[in-house]
C-alpha cells in the first residue's frame, strides 16, 4: 500500500469515526529538512569550522556508514 493509499483509508476511518483528520503525506517534509541543516550547522560550529559545507559534511558521514567494511 502507497502512502497516498493509506492517507485516503485513515481520512475515511477518521471521518467514520469523528475523529481529526490526519496530517497529509510529505506535509512535514521540509521543515524535516530545514531542521537536520541547522543540526549540521550547529555541529559545524561545534566542530570548530563553522565555514565548512554542512550537507557535504552530513552526506560524507550518511555513506560512510552505510558502506560495508
Amino acid at each position: 500500500m502507497t502512502a497516498i493509499e493509506q492517507y485516503l483509508v485513515d481520512t475515511y476511518r477518521a471521518s467514520q469515526q469523528g475523529a481529526p483528520m490526519p496530517p497529509p503525506p510529505g506535509r512535514d517534509d521540509v521543515a524535516v529538512l530545514r531542521e537536520a541543516r541547522t543540526y549540521e550547522q550547529f555541529r559545524a560550529v561545534l566542530d570548530g569550522d563553522p565555514g565548512r559545507r554542512p550537507w557535504r559534511s552530513a552526506l560524507r558521514r550518511r555513506l560512510a556508514r552505510r558502506l560495508p567494511v
